[in-house]
């Protein structure tokens, strides 16, 4: 229900832009829910990327601020991260997440993951 793309091989300094695409039961509640993007690398705990409320206020790691930018289309069910000047050390699995309000139980829901290999 939440399916990611986007995702590849990129070299250092270049650009990819993540989608995710809700579908399924989750889309009743998207737009009043909060989303972000994790990244895992190997051997690594999963770690929070960019994060954006259902009125649009944005966080971001300080790994990434300035870099990346998330955003999110509530007509479609999308969520995007536009990643810019990617490094060598961005090399993960990024997941979207989505974080149902409290209306709607307060449930967490991941997609399967999309591979990011940035080659220096």
């Amino acid at each position: 229900q939440m399916v990611e793309s986007g995702g590849g091989l990129v070299q250092a300094g270049g650009s990819l832009r993540l989608s995710c695409k809700a579908s399924g039961t989750i889309t009743s509640f998207f737009n009043s829910a909060s989303m972000g993007w994790y990244r895992q690398a190997p051997g690594k705990e999963r770690d929070l990327v960019a994060y954006i409320t259902n009125d649009r206020k944005t966080n971001y790691s300080d790994s990434v601020k300035g870099r990346f930018t998330i955003t999110r289309d509530s007509a479609k069910k999308m969520l995007y991260l536009q990643m810019n000047s990617l490094k060598s050390e961005d090399t993960a699995v990024y997941y979207c997440n989505l974080n149902s309000s409290q209306a709607y139980g307060g449930l967490r829901y991941w997609g399967q993951g999309t591979q990011v290999t940035v080659s220096s």
